[in-house]
């Protein structure tokens, strides 16, 4: 199976309908499997109150709560509706992630492929009940958690119903520095889970969602936008149209280079191999019956003879004709 990319277009509509179609046309000129958005109503997942976090007012560079933030950024369900639509329309998978309950079920309604839970919902064990009771297949992005915690959300799911759970390994900073990226943390995720896992990306550039997929990972999110200088908190840390195309040719062709794990020779190395490697050839003149040795063959390329592997069966046989200097050795 293909490694599953999903180009995380989040809140970089600016909550803008228009903003958010155009992302759909970026992500699918890319090429990715999937554009992904994110649902919510301000109401239900923030308090008047709430302060931004350090990396939203940074990448802003606005004084505001987090609610006013998110009411400019959120989209209508009809907004949803039509971007689905539309994604329908041009032949690329609509995701989108539920902040709360309401847009859970909004979302499950519409009948997308499986729910993605953000890393923000590690530890909210009602919450989790809740998409695991929706019986379909879930994402969980792991950022903020350590593996106990990701145990129990794993667990939480499955318990609750969910039909499978796939882990994304992911640190939530935006851009997140690379010291602290932990790739290997994703191979932990894999081993004790024993499930499909993948990354979910917030560096800058595209050499770690790349490793990543040199690694194993199934499944690949990174955030992109159509213009990393638009105002709005997740523009810094994401890939340009551009950027994005060639982490997808990037990933196709570590894809491609991974190959089957089967070591052997492939057509166009076993054409090679006649003009490359060794024959077992006549050092210097030797008689018919002369006893071949070290002293009287060496190994050199000839493109025809018999292979130096074999220079352990000709040593100590009896020549069966004259050869010249650098003629192939025959054994019949």
């Amino acid at each position: 199976m293909s490694v599953y990319i999903i180009a995380e277009a989040g809140v970089n509509h600016n909550g803008k309908l228009d903003l958010a179609l155009k992302l759909c046309d970026a992500a699918k000129e890319a090429g990715v499997d999937a554009v992904k958005f994110q649902t919510w109503k301000t109401e239900n997942i923030v308090t008047a109150q709430a302060r931004q976090a350090a990396y939203q007012t940074e990448n802003t560079g606005k004084e505001e709560s987090q609610y006013d933030m998110l009411k400019n950024l959120e989209l209508s369900y009809d907004h949803f509706r039509t971007i689905q639509n539309y994604c329908k329309k041009i032949g690329i998978d609509f995701l989108s992630t539920p902040d709360e309950e309401e847009s859970l079920e909004f979302l499950v309604s519409l009948g997308l492929p499986f729910i993605k839970v953000g890393s923000g919902e590690v530890t909210n064990i009602p919450y989790l009940r809740k998409i695991g009771s929706c019986k379909m297949p879930v994402i969980l992005s792991t950022g903020m958690s350590n593996i106990g915690q990701v145990a129990t959300a794993y667990d939480t799911l499955l318990q609750a119903g969910a039909k499978e759970v796939s882990l994304l390994h992911c640190t939530t900073n935006y851009p997140c520095p690379m010291d602290e990226v932990n790739l290997k943390a994703m191979l932990t995720l894999r081993e004790a889970f024993k499930c499909h896992v993948g990354y979910s990306d917030h560096t800058m550039g595209t050499e770690v969602p790349v490793a990543a997929v040199a690694l194993g990972a199934e499944i690949i999110e990174k955030h992109f936008t159509l213009d990393r200088t638009m105002e709005g908190p997740d523009h810094k840390a994401s890939l340009e149209p551009a950027e994005l195309k060639l982490m997808v040719q990037q990933i196709r062709n570590i894809e491609a280079a991974l190959g089957d794990g089967i070591k052997r020779p492939n057509k166009s190395e076993a054409e090679n191999a006649k003009v490359v490697q060794k024959s077992i050839l006549a050092k210097r003149p030797i008689k018919k019956g002369e006893v071949l040795s070290e002293d009287n063959l060496v190994a050199k390329r000839a493109g025809a003879g018999i292979s130096s592997v074999h220079w352990d069966v000709v040593v100590g046989t009896k020549a069966l004709q004259d050869y010249d200097v650098d003629e192939p050795i025959k054994l019949y």
